[in-house]
């Protein structure tokens, strides 16, 4: 018997979530507790002064623009390549999603080489939306090909034209993809370093990491951490108010056709320019700029730590890959099956830290491991809990959509034949969501590929990613030699980029 809706489903559940939500809350932790240690005057000198005041603007302007703008350029883009009979579609898709193979600070030095007078806002958006809009892009593609076509027919033989059938019958099917992306991308924006330091352009994270570098364990960086963890938390409340709690699968096959493809007549060719000025935009530029530093460093810049730093990266994002899906999995079931409550301060403490720079999370776990737990400072498994901690909030975002187009009445169904709750989780629901696991462990790992700060921090002695060796180098201005690792960086996301693709059609069942 499946429990009402409110009372906790399943305990084990709950405790498997709740374990994973107290590691989040550690970093918060480390900052509550750096605050009361500085004391309230000194917390009030901090916080409340005109560069915070500067920064949080800064933040806002850099959300409320660049966020419907991702919306509005991923939505389109899927519309175009699911639903409209555009020429290489297929093609597009993949090159829709391939941005995701360069990392964001790459997008931003490129763009920089090629217009040095790139800086401040206008600059952040523009690289901010080309370098994360596949964060949208793939979540709504998903549900396109999920979408029971017989919706669309159902309101279009009520008289609606083909816009109004848009806007009023699939796009809030489109919903829960949108506000999935839309925080992910909100998440990605509040923590990012490398992109905005190159475009000059100052937020949170980008002052928390100037104040550790002129101070190992400033009391303002700190400060500065706990401003940024309440945008986080007015984040996730918003996006619960808009995501909502209406139901997204339906039972049975529905329509066993796919859904009919627009022609778009003589639209096609202003269509057609959409995809390629993107593709020129996210790929093309980063592509000439590599390809740029390779040729006049020649043969001489491949030296053979460039081996190690590849298998050394592969590794690590693999493991913290799956790591951070298997830790994310019970609280993606309990926010689609059990809203609630409890439920929400659980989720809640899932995402906030992926807003949290990787210094802020790296000097929170240096200060318990070097205090009570000294033989796991600088070691993997240190580095591994940083990375399932900061990339939580990709993987729930695959797994929470693939498990909530998986029919409850499924569950109910197997245990109705015999099976104990948790059976039917795992035989039905979870195997139903492993397109969603796979994406998510993708996600993640793209992720741990590109990540910096927490690497350099935690990364113990003689262990260099792919990342922490080029940010060395381009701090160094030898921007020659750190050609190599990022064209490898590259290399190793493209495959995981061509996974997420794959898996998303294979949810849509094609």
């Amino acid at each position: 018997m499946v429990l009402p809706r409110g009372r906790m489903p399943h305990a084990s559940v709950v405790l498997l979530a709740t374990i994973v939500a107290i590691f989040s809350l550690v970093p918060l932790g480390f900052i509550g507790w750096v605050t009361y240690d500085v004391g309230w005057e000194t917390v009030k000198a901090l916080v409340f002064r005109p560069r915070v005041g500067e920064l949080l603007v800064n933040t806002v302007l850099l959300e409320s623009i660049t966020i419907p703008l991702s919306i509005m350029l991923a939505v389109t883009l899927a519309w175009l390549t699911e639903r409209t009979d555009i020429p290489l579609a297929r093609l597009w898709a993949w090159l829709a999603i391939a941005p995701l193979a360069v990392p964001a600070f790459v997008h931003s030095y490129a763009w920089v080489s090629l217009v040095p007078g790139m800086r401040g806002l206008q600059s952040g958006v523009f690289v901010s939306v080309i370098a994360y809009y596949p964060f949208l892009y793939l979540p709504v593609v998903a549900a396109l090909r999920r979408l029971d076509p017989a919706i669309e027919d159902a309101a279009a033989s009520l008289g609606l034209n083909p816009w109004r059938v848009f806007f009023r019958a699939v796009l809030p099917q489109l919903r829960l993809a949108i506000c999935g992306g839309s925080l992910l991308i909100a998440l990605h924006l509040l923590s990012e370093y490398g992109l905005f330091v190159m475009i000059r352009f100052d937020t949170f994270a980008t002052a928390i990491v100037d104040q550790f570098q002129s101070s190992y364990n400033s009391p303002a960086s700190n400060m500065l951490g706990g401003v940024l963890v309440a945008c986080c938390l007015f984040l996730l409340g918003f996006e619960v108010l808009v995501r909502g709690n209406e139901r997204y699968a339906r039972v049975g096959s529905g329509s066993p056709r796919p859904a009919d493809r627009r022609r778009l007549g003589w639209f096609v060719v202003p269509a057609m320019l959409l995809p390629i000025m993107l593709a020129a935009l996210t790929l093309g530029v980063p592509l000439v700029t590599l390809g740029r530093w390779l040729y006049l460093g020649g043969t001489d810049i491949w030296r053979i730590d460039v081996g190690s730093a590849f298998l050394q990266t592969i590794v690590l994002a693999v493991v913290g890959g799956v790591l951070a899906t298997i830790a994310a999995a019970p609280m993606a079931w309990l926010s689609v099956r059990a809203p609630g409550r409890f439920q929400r301060v659980l989720e809640a403490c899932h995402y906030y830290v992926g807003s949290l720079p990787g210094v802020v999370v790296a000097l929170a776990l240096v200060t318990i491991t070097v205090r009570l737990v000294l033989p796991l400072y600088q070691t993997f498994a240190t580095l591994l809990v940083a990375y399932v901690m900061l990339f939580l909030p990709r993987a729930m975002v695959g797994l929470r959509a693939s498990i909530a187009q998986a029919p409850v009445e499924l569950e109910r169904a197997a245990m109705g034949l015999g099976r104990t709750p948790g059976q039917a989780v795992r035989q039905i629901t979870m195997r139903l969501a492993t397109p969603g696991a796979a994406a998510s462990v993708a996600l993640a790992a793209l992720g741990i590929t590109n990540e910096l700060t927490a690497t350099l921090m935690l990364s113990p002695n003689g262990v260099d990613t792919l990342a922490t060796k080029f940010w060395s180098l381009t701090s160094e201005i030898d921007y020659v030699s750190a050609a190599p690792y990022a064209f490898m960086m590259v290399v190793l996301s493209l495959p995981l980029t061509l996974m997420l693709y794959t898996q998303s059609k294979r949810t849509a069942g094609q």
